[in-house]
C-alpha cells in the first residue's frame, strides 16, 4: 500500500489487491468514486464499463473520442456511452494522459504481432470474457477499451507506438460515477512489449461512497 496516496473523499467501501495478469468487476453506484492505483509503476490497467441497470449500453470509444476532440484522456474528461451519455469524470489523475485506442491484447494479436510462440499467452480479451460471464455477457458485449497508464504516441506516420510507459509507483486514476454501473478491469498481463516494463505487476483498487449529511 502507498501512504503516500491523497486522501479520497467518502466513506471507502472497497479496498482490494488486483493479482498481476488478473481480472476484477465491480458495481460502482452513481456519485461513488472509483481510484485505480499503479503500485509498482508502468503497469496497463484495460477498462470497460457497462450501465448497471441495462448493459445495452456500455462505455463508447468513439462518442468519448469525439466529444472531447482528443484520443487522450485527461482530467476533467467524460466517459461517454454508446447512447451519448455521461457514465464517468476523470476527476483526477495524476498521470499525465491515458490511452483511449491501443486496444486489448489477445491470444490472437499476439501471435501476429509476435510469433506462433506467443498464442499460449494469457491476454487482456481473455479477462475481460471472464469477467464479463458473470454478468451474462460475451464476445460481442466486447467494445473498444480505455488503457489507463499505458503510453500509446502516435507516430509522424500514423502508426501507434507502444512504448514505456508515463506512470511511476503510486500513481492513479479517479473515476466520479455519473450513472450505476459496472466496472470492468484487465490487469493487464502481456509480457511482449513494454506497456508493462515486460512484468506485469498488482493494482489496488478502492471506491468511495459519498458521506450522507
Amino acid at each position: 500500500m502507498n501512504d503516500a496516496l491523497p486522501p479520497l473523499e467518502g466513506r471507502i467501501i472497497l479496498d482490494e489487491i488486483v493479482p498481476a495478469r488478473a481480472a476484477w468487476d465491480h458495481i460502482v453506484r452513481r456519485g461513488e468514486t472509483l481510484r485505480i492505483v499503479d503500485l509498482e509503476g508502468n503497469q496497463s490497467a484495460d477498462f470497460l464499463l457497462y450501465a448497471l441497470h441495462d448493459d445495452a449500453e456500455r462505455y463508447s470509444a468513439q462518442d468519448t473520442i469525439a466529444a472531447q476532440r482528443n484520443v487522450y484522456l485527461t482530467t476533467g474528461a467524460l466517459l461517454l456511452s454508446n447512447e451519448g451519455n455521461p457514465m464517468a469524470r476523470l476527476a483526477s489523475t495524476t498521470v499525465a494522459r491515458h490511452d483511449t485506442i491501443g486496444g486489448a491484447c489477445s491470444c490472437e494479436s499476439n501471435t501476429l504481432r509476435y510469433g506462433h510462440h506467443t498464442k499460449s499467452h494469457h491476454a487482456c480479451v481473455e479477462n475481460f470474457l471472464q469477467a464479463n460471464a458473470r454478468h451474462g455477457r460475451g464476445k460481442r458485449d466486447m467494445v473498444s477499451n480505455i488503457n489507463w497508464f499505458m503510453n500509446v504516441p502516435i507516430e509522424q506516420d500514423g502508426n501507434l507506438g507502444i512504448v514505456d510507459g508515463i506512470s511511476a509507483p503510486g500513481l492513479h486514476v479517479d473515476l466520479l460515477a455519473e450513472m450505476d454501473v459496472i466496472a470492468v478491469i484487465s490487469n493487464c498481463p502481456q509480457i511482449n512489449n513494454p506497456c508493462n516494463a515486460f512484468n506485469p505487476t498488482p493494482l489496488r483498487v478502492m471506491i468511495a461512497a459519498p458521506l450522507r449529511v
